[in-house]
């Protein structure tokens, strides 16, 4: 369908008995899912590919009345166009409309009746011809002659978040993680972990006392049965309970509840824990953002604050290593600045060069290393372009490694706020995987946290 641009249309006195006017517009499954948002209409016939391969219709098809819609389009923007208004209108459905069918939507004036009141015949026919929707309207007509600019309608994503949901089906071959879940106790932090239970990501041990457990899950009727709780008093306890499990290979992940992240990683990163290794820990996201064509790493946004050249070299191992588990087999790294250029001015820039020199002499592996590099020409080969920047790893990048803590979270949160991105986060570097999930975060975000946790595990056991 060609957009419309300018708004005119045909007045009553202007109408003569058959006039006519059309459209044409080829289905989408966008248009099917955007008609399913706007309508509430969560039909499985018209949404869901393997219900509808044993209907009556073998495949997707359209809903019924967004073929009605495009009659609507027809009469309100073309014949007889601004001002009309409704009053009536009958619709016989006579053939289904599928993903790629170009239907035909024409109006036709059968009647003009006193009052502007108008009847059309409405015809819809698909692109080899054949009737798929046909009946009249009626409408009142415009007395006055309107021109005018179409009014500009916002951009829609639909965010599908593919790439998150093929982390969750990849977990289907893996067996759920035994995860140490340290004192859930509200909604947001209970009701994750029965969500990835129930996915079969995880089989959770519940730490934290088990009175107030059992209050949040009354309150908003969760269902414990079957999840073993670890009872102790407070907060401080769990994270040591959890450290006691660890180190009896009880569990194989430790999850954060309903507790501020300092609390659980001081007694996770303390030596007496035991959990510590010969690598810097650090924390990588995992973004899926929609106007990026893969998984997005972003590390370090929650644990180093201001890291040294040998932490940044352990954050970025870190970050290759998960996207090895990801099966990204050789992650292009991108070590970001404010330029492009070595300044000794910028710190971070210094750090950049010195950390490609490492990579290039084997200090570290796995991975394609660029930088330093701006955030433009890290995600954009166009941005990269333009200004010159030949490099294996501009606009291409899997991994954005920051130059602090702050500017890490602050990119994070501007590609969840902003950008429509959804995060998932595990902290790396300790004996296990931490699944490290914020108080903000939504269900999604919860469920695939745990599935990196789970990939990681299948990945460094080599579990097929």
């Amino acid at each position: 369908m060609t957009p419309i641009t300018r708004l005119t249309n045909t007045t009553y006195d202007e109408l003569i008995v058959g006039m006519s006017a059309s459209i044409r517009k080829r289905l989408t499954m966008d248009d099917i899912r955007l008609f399913a948002i706007m309508s509430g209409d969560v039909n499985p016939v018209s949404l869901d590919a393997k219900y509808a391969q044993s209907s009556r219709f073998h495949d997707i098809v359209a809903h019924g009345m967004w073929g009605g819609a495009l009659i609507s389009t027809v009469l309100g923007t073309e014949l007889p166009g601004a001002g009309t208004v409704y009053t009536h209108q009958t619709l016989d459905f006579v053939k289904p409309v599928r993903i790629g069918d170009e239907l035909l939507v024409t109006v036709t004036v059968r009647e003009k009746k006193p009052n502007a009141y108008v009847v059309f015949d409405c015809d819809v026919v698909n692109q080899i011809g054949e009737q798929v929707l046909t009946g009249w309207a009626e409408v009142i007509a415009p007395t006055d002659k309107i021109e005018s600019e179409i009014v500009e309608l916002p951009d829609i994503f639909l965010n599908e978040r593919q790439q998150l949901n093929d982390l969750l089906n990849r977990c289907k071959a893996y067996r759920p993680l035994r995860v140490a879940v340290v004192h859930p106790c509200d909604e947001v932090s209970l009701g994750g972990v029965l969500a990835a239970r129930a996915r079969g990501l995880i089989e959770p041990v519940l730490i934290g006392p088990e009175a107030k457990i059992r209050q949040v899950a009354e309150i908003y009727h969760y269902d414990l049965d079957g999840i073993t709780i670890d009872p102790v008093e407070h907060s401080h306890a769990a994270c040591a309970r959890a450290v006691e499990l660890c180190q009896m290979d009880a569990v194989e992940s430790i999850m954060k509840g309903s507790l501020h992240t300092d609390e659980l990683m001081g007694v996770l990163l303390a030596k007496s824990s035991g959990l510590r290794t010969e690598r810097r820990v650090s924390h990588v996201f995992v973004f899926d953002v929609p106007t990026y064509p893969r998984p997005l790493l972003i590390t370090d946004a929650a644990i180093n604050i201001s890291p040294n050249l040998n932490a940044k070299r352990d954050i970025i191992q870190n970050a290759i290593e998960l996207a090895h588990a990801l099966k990204i087999d050789e992650p292009k790294v991108a070590i970001l600045s404010a330029v492009e250029i070595v300044t000794p001015a910028i710190p971070s820039t210094l750090d950049a060069a010195a950390l490609c020199t490492m990579a290039s002499r084997g200090q570290i592996t796995g991975g394609i290393l660029d930088g330093p590099l701006a955030f433009d020409n890290a995600i954009s080969e166009t941005a990269a372009k333009i200004k010159g920047i030949d490099s294996p790893v501009a606009g291409l990048a899997d991994i954005l490694v920051t130059p602090d803590l702050e500017s890490g979270n602050m990119l994070a949160k501007q590609l969840e706020y902003l950008a429509h991105g959804e995060g998932s986060g595990i902290v790396l570097g300790l004996r296990l995987p931490v699944i490290l999930t914020s108080r903000a975060d939504d269900a999604m975000s919860r469920l695939a946290s745990c599935a990196l946790a789970v990939i990681l595990r299948a990945h460094q056991t080599k579990e097929s």
